[in-house]
């Protein structure tokens, strides 16, 4: 252990606890003790302090308490005699300065409530973001449930230039990993840097610029002690399961850039206490012995081309990234990456012109496996032609015709259902939509490095047969920018779409003898298993029946794993023989037995990815339902995040489920309480987004004016307001069994 670095460490707490100290002395005076306080729209109030301590600070005076306990962690500065302290005081001395900071933070938002912009990306002037709310947060924790995001970079300080700043940033994009920015370097930050790039920031291309101050990195290393709590099952206060947990599973390190002061290696000191090592480009003490994080502690003075490539050594991740031949970088954090206007070079679709995407399956011997036709002009051509611009507009088609002597029909949509991210990972390039809504935007950027219609063909080959070479084993594309050729695709398409749809609103849970299972989740819910049906999609509405029979016959031994029903054991709960097995050894014995159709006896489990949360409403006997998107207060007297945390980490809660939206319209939701003629109250804008479907639906049931006689928030915010509500309309409700 490096007596300089923990020295410093603890001299840099010693100052965070000295100045949060005055700074809660200076918030009393001005607000009082019983002030509201936290990060705005969270569940988890001051998330490290939370998780740590098992402690929800809501008011100001709740700081106190906090703060003193960081004196207690607090080792005393260490004699230049001595030749102690070693690891232990110094990372009780990185815990303390991240309590110290959430508190120094929390206070911030009191007093100036504008300084962060409280929102996904950028907005005007302001580029700091502030603490991800749990909207945000559910949204993006996903992705480091299923792999798509490993982990995180704390980058402290900024790069000596905007290009090698720039340079890095991408490179970890690369790595699908998160950027989260703090602080500066001789009044330098790396947000600003990659702004005056013209690089877009946010969290859709997972560039986060936190705050421009040391203390915002509480707000990446509560990102992570949130992960555990709501995906992983953790318990708020299990400090060491929740240390153990992000040490194992999220891939997190801090980038250091520039001198580093007390208060960096407080910092560093404190992550340390998660597992997450820091690597800086100075030159600074090292700590190379193995101890609480995978490999060392601190590495320092690596040069610029080597720091991203050395820090996922020291964090011991291994990222595989398949380099495609093209000229532009292509990586997942692309996916949330816009053209707008004024980078517009070229547009298809989206209204503006004709164009359809479609995917088919062909016989062997009628595909030429790689090969890629562009019929009509290139992107690098649409100047020659006259044409207003820029931006510029053709018309387009994409025909993916693949063969496989394991390739089915059915599996034809969700291999078209790949193109949206595929093509999304190219960097300026921007897709919206599916099938003959689809919309594409190529940037001025991409344009001038040579991107081409080509090249997205290029992608979507490589990307079909390196993830589904189990089913594809020949594929060709062709790429249509004439009209007429175009609008003869579009129609022959409408019939393969037609086709395709028939035959999947024609599976019935009656109708197939095996169901799947998806445990895609349990690395961060281990006793969560999801059973899909052909009438009940996954949870996270990102997997239906078909997906999980595509996705067994890819990977055998993968997270989607066949079911066999077995017998009945309650046909209007939806309980049989072979899920019970099935879920009680897939959960290691957590879970028994699961109802597939109730709320209120064996629910099914959930890990956290839910798109809604179906709850009960005892004294109305009905069920609320409440989706992510929604911030407000619900009749339960919860929000959302409230309940998600009742509900996820594999949790069984008789009363409490997670839904998909596309469940909500099933004939098999909530059959055995009677389904949505139970449902009472849900968010105005969940019966928009469903007006259609739920109106289809209210039909079937006998109910045609249903939507109207369910409560939402203009009309019901209580359980009280929602009873007076549906015995003014006379909702079914009133005349059906009780709930318990």
């Amino acid at each position: 252990m490096s007596k300089i670095i923990a020295t410093a460490a603890i001299r840099g707490a010693h100052k965070i606890v000295e100045k949060a100290l005055a700074k809660y002395e200076e918030a009393v005076k001005k607000f009082g003790k019983e002030q509201e306080i936290g990060f705005p729209n969270t569940a988890y109030y001051l998330p490290i302090i939370y998780a740590m301590l098992g402690y929800p600070v809501k008011r100001l005076g709740d700081c106190q308490e906090v703060l003193e306990e960081a004196k207690r962690l607090l080792p005393a500065i260490p004699s230049d005699k001595l030749w102690l302290p070693y690891l232990g005081p110094a990372l009780d001395a990185g815990m303390a300065t991240f309590f110290a900071e959430e508190i120094l933070e929390a206070i911030r938002y009191l007093e100036e409530p504008n300084f962060y912009t409280k929102t996904e990306e950028p907005v005007g002037d302001n580029i700091w973001l502030g603490a991800a709310d749990d909207v945000i947060f559910r949204k993006r924790g996903v992705e480091f449930v299923d792999g798509t995001a490993p982990g995180f970079a704390a980058c402290l300080g900024a790069p000596p230039a905007e290009e090698i700043a720039e340079k890095i940033a991408h490179e970890l994009l690369e790595k699908t990993l998160y950027v989260f920015m703090h602080s500066e370097t001789n009044g330098v930050r790396m947000a600003e840097q990659l702004k005056a790039r013209r690089v877009q920031l946010g969290w859709p291309t997972r560039l986060i610029p936190f705050g421009p101050t040391t203390s915002s990195v509480v707000f990446a290393i509560g990102f992570a002690c949130r992960v555990a709590m709501a995906f992983g099952g953790i318990k708020p206060g299990d400090y060491l399961g929740n240390l153990l947990y992000n040490k194992d599973r999220t891939f997190a390190f801090v980038l250091a850039f520039g001198p580093v002061s007390d208060e960096w290696y407080a910092n560093a000191a404190g992550a340390i206490n998660w597992g997450f090592p820091t690597i800086s480009d100075w030159d600074i003490p090292e700590i190379r012995p193995f101890g609480v994080c995978t490999y060392e502690h601190v590495v320092s003075k690596v040069p610029y081309d080597e720091l991203v490539e050395r820090a996922l050594e020291v964090r011991g991740l291994k990222v595989t990234a398949v380099k495609l031949d093209i000229p532009v970088s292509y990586a997942p954090a692309f996916e949330g990456e816009r053209v707008r206007k004024g980078d517009l070079y070229l547009e298809c679709g989206g209204g503006r012109t004709p164009a359809v995407e479609v995917l088919i399956s062909k016989p062997l011997d009628e595909v030429e496996d790689g090969k890629i036709e562009v019929f009509g002009p290139e992107i690098n051509e649409v100047e020659k032609l006259g044409l207003e611009g820029p931006p510029y507009r053709l018309p387009f088609a994409i025909v993916v015709e693949v063969a496989g002597a394991n390739m089915q029909e059915d599996f034809e949509a969700i291999l078209e259902r790949q193109f949206h991210h595929l093509i999304n990972y190219a960097q300026g390039v921007m897709h919206i939509g599916q099938r003959n809504i689809m919309w594409l935007r190529i940037s001025k950027a991409a344009a001038e490095k040579g991107f081409l219609f080509k090249h997205i063909g290029m992608i979507l080959y490589a990307k079909l047969r390196q993830e589904f070479g189990a089913i594809v084993d020949k594929c060709q594309v062709k790429i249509y920018t004439e009209e007429e050729k175009v609008k003869e695709i579009i129609e022959f398409a409408k019939e393969v779409y037609a086709k395709r749809d028939a035959r999947i609103a024609g599976l019935t849970d009656e109708g197939v003898d095996v169901y799947y299972s998806c445990t895609l989740c349990q690395s961060f819910a281990p006793s969560h298993v999801c059973v899909i049906t052909p009438e009940r999609i996954g949870m996270c509405g990102a997997y239906n029946w078909l997906d999980g029979k595509a996705c067994y016959e890819i990977d055998p031994t993968g997270p989607n794993q066949p079911i066999e029903k077995g017998e009945c054991l309650d046909e209007r709960l939806g309980q049989y023989t072979g899920i019970n097995d099935f879920v009680k050894k897939a959960s290691g014995g957590k879970v028994q037995q699961v109802s597939l159709y109730s709320i209120m006896v064996d629910p099914m489990t959930a890990c956290g990815c839910f798109e809604c949360i179906a709850a009960m409403l005892p004294t109305c006997n009905g069920i609320m339902i409440v989706n992510r998107d929604f911030m407000g207060m619900t009749p339960s007297g919860m929000k959302f995040t409230t309940m998600a945390g009742m509900v996820g980490g594999g949790q069984v809660t008789p009363g409490f489920m997670g839904v998909s939206k596309h469940y909500i319209t099933s004939r098999k939701f909530l059959l055995a309480e009677g389904g949505l003629k139970r449902v009472v109250w849900m968010p105005k804008m969940l019966k928009e987004e469903l007006k259609d479907r739920l109106k289809a639906r209210a039909e079937e049931l006998g109910v045609p004016d249903l939507i109207e006689k369910i409560a939402d928030e203009t009309v019901a915010a209580t359980e009280d307001e929602v009873r007076e509500w549906i015995e003014k309309v006379k909702h079914p409700v009133l005349e059906m069994d009780p709930l318990m």
